[in-house]
């Protein structure tokens, strides 16, 4: 098995794997992004844009099974990787991946961290999202994904980044990802503003 863990999705977090039932980390030691490449692929996760060391996504728990990993990109699992077993490192260097498919949302040029303009991290670059489709239900997701409780005002911004997002939520999602979504198609974005929301709640 492998999984990501400490992200905040399934495709970002600290490289977990499983052998013999038990669940270890991997060293950061010539952690690479040919390697992370790897991980993002077998968790179909795209490819990786960002390869992390130093447990930046927390300590992990249980063996490290993995040290000097070195994959050349093109391995269709971990194990295929060479590596070594026996290692010197410690779970401050547990390895960790961030992947092109993990989306995460900020809002900025608002009071807080609870209003502005929606920006989305999605394969490797902060985009805006097209307010075509923002309507109430896609604004309360958002807001309590941030954990800033609902959404009480969807005013418009000017899109100045290179991407555009646009979400679509029949129903109240955990997060934007799990809705219906697409990314840099010009036609529902035709003519549109970049959404923004204001929540009830207070941010840092």
């Amino acid at each position: 098995g492998l999984r990501l863990a400490g992200g905040r999705s399934r495709c970002e977090g600290r490289v977990e794997l499983e052998q013999e039932g038990t669940w270890g980390t991997v060293c950061d030691d010539g952690w690479d992004i040919p390697d992370a490449d790897v991980v993002c692929r077998q968790l179909q996760c795209g490819h990786a844009v960002r390869a992390r060391g130093n447990a930046s996504f927390g300590r992990g728990h249980g063996p490290i099974l993995r040290d000097e990993v070195g994959c050349e990109g093109h391995e269709r699992e971990l194990w295929e990787c060479p590596a070594e077993l026996e290692h010197d490192c410690s779970h401050k260097e547990d390895a960790g991946v961030v992947c092109s498919e993990h989306q995460e949302w900020r809002l900025s040029g608002g009071r807080d961290g609870c209003a502005g303009r929606v920006e989305v991290f999605f394969r490797g670059t902060w985009s805006t999202v097209c307010n075509s489709t923002w309507y109430e239900t896609e604004a309360t997701v958002l807001c309590r994904t941030l954990g800033c409780g609902d959404a009480l005002q969807r005013p418009s911004f000017g899109h100045t980044l290179p991407g555009k997002m646009v979400y679509l939520c029949g129903s109240l999602q955990p997060s934007l990802a799990q809705c219906r979504w697409a990314f840099n198609k010009s036609a529902p974005c035709y003519q549109s503003w970049a959404a923004g929301v204001i929540c009830n709640g207070t941010g840092s």
